[in-house]
């Protein structure tokens, strides 16, 4: 029904730029509340990045604000995640979620329990 596919993820310095994809794919034309998520080895998947259904909202962790920005494309259906001035804590594997609606709500979802559908995950590495 619903599949998200990450990729751009990879191995870099500090400093340095990212720029993550998630191709969707779905059996028709929607447009889903979405979000990137993190996670490290032995801790929870970590918020990151919210986008409402138009793109018209978003919303970032404290940790990554005003270094990434969330991104989307709905005639071509992805979603972007432009990383900036990367730091060593960046590392993690980075996961996209949408979150099945029915209706337009203009609203972000920030909680790992909001989503429904989420992708393989693409790994970043951030060296000193």
């Amino acid at each position: 029904q619903v599949h998200l596919a990450e990729s751009g993820g990879g191995l870099v310095q500090t400093g340095d730029s990212l720029n993550l994809s998630c191709v969707i794919s779905a059996g028709g034309h929607h447009d889903y509340p979405m979000g990137w998520f993190r996670q490290v080895s032995g801790k929870n998947r970590e918020f990151v990045a919210a986008i409402n259904w138009h793109g018209t909202n978003t919303y970032y962790s404290d940790s990554v604000k005003g270094r990434f920005t969330i991104g989307r494309d709905n005639d071509k259906k992805i979603l972007y995640l432009q990383m900036n001035t990367l730091e060593p804590g960046d590392t993690a594997v980075y996961y996209c979620a949408a979150r099945r609606e029915t209706i337009y709500t203009g609203r972000f979802y920030v909680h790992e329990g909001e989503y429904t559908y989420w992708g393989q995950g693409t790994q970043v590495t951030v060296s000193s």
